[in-house]
């Protein structure tokens, strides 16, 4: 079957079987590596991507339901030559530890930070409860989101 949609703003087809996992179409024919799969079962978050803008885990949605659809991974918040604001936030306040939950906690904060653009700590935590670390307490992780809506809200960038 053949699936369109759009990921991280590029028109894609896929000939995949439409029950194939989100996770397994991004990793596998379209090449992007950076969302992990932690438990496979939508309790961890690490594989967490933006659909139409809301944070999904992607181990749980067939691709089929995607078509038509807007995908946003970890890709399509910037790159290594252009890291976006929150992703440098988590370099310099050490939000980023082993690296299997950072694309999820990346994407889960980008929506969080478009949807309440100066969040409070208590925000923040309710924001990315649904993803779990294994190698930090969070603090560091919460840190890097205050300082990326810190930043963001300097230069003017609101909600995307």
């Amino acid at each position: 079957m053949k699936v369109t949609l759009t990921v991280n703003g590029s028109h894609r087809e896929l000939d995949v079987p439409p029950l194939m996992r989100l996770i397994d179409a991004l990793r596998g024919p379209l090449g992007l590596t950076g969302t992990k799969e932690g438990c496979a079962e939508g309790e961890c978050g690490a594989c967490t991507v933006l659909l139409d803008g809301d944070p999904v885990c992607s181990c749980l949605v067939p691709v089929g339901q995607c078509a038509g659809r807007s995908v946003t991974t970890v890709e399509g918040l910037g790159s290594i030559d252009h890291l976006a604001p929150l992703q440098r936030m988590f370099v310099d306040h050490g939000g980023a530890q082993c690296g299997i939950c950072t694309p999820g906690m990346l994407v889960a904060a980008e929506a969080l930070l478009r949807r309440t653009p100066k969040p409070t700590e208590a925000e923040i935590r309710e924001g990315l409860a649904g993803n779990l670390c294994r190698c930090t307490g969070y603090q560091r992780i919460v840190e890097s989101v205050k300082a990326a809506a810190e930043l963001r809200g300097d230069r003017g960038e609101g909600a995307a």
